[in-house]
């Protein structure tokens, strides 16, 4: 049983950077691959940034490309979402999810935490 906890969320203003955090509980990572959804009001759940669970393979949703970072630290049992250069399209709940031995290109899941809200002001 992993249990996951999602924080860092908040209000920003168009341009800016928050840093998401995903700590798991009652199980390491190191069998999953851990991945962020977002979703915003009256839109679809996307599958935004995973993380293999090997730590070599990463994918991203094309909308956060090159402005998105998904890390881990292994030692803190924690896996980070950097967003940088946020814009207002950015606004949704962020959910970070895990799924064991799971492909990073895919949007299964086996945990699911309570989300963040992430709010970016124009």
């Amino acid at each position: 049983q992993v249990k996951l906890a999602e924080s860092g969320g908040g209000l920003v203003q168009a341009g800016g950077s928050l840093r998401l955090s995903c700590t798991a509980s009652g199980n390491t990572f190191s069998r999953y691959t851990v991945k962020w959804f977002r979703q915003a009001p009256g839109k679809e759940r996307q599958l935004t940034a995973a993380l293999s669970w090997g730590g070599t393979v990463t994918n991203y949703a094309e909308s956060v490309k090159g402005r998105f970072t998904i890390s881990r630290d292994s030692a803190k049992n924690t896996v980070y979402l950097q967003m940088n250069s946020l814009k207002p399209e950015d606004t949704a709940i962020y959910y970070c999810a895990a799924e064991f031995n799971g492909s990073p290109y895919n949007s299964r899941w086996d945990y699911w935490g309570q989300g963040t809200q992430v709010t970016v002001s124009s």
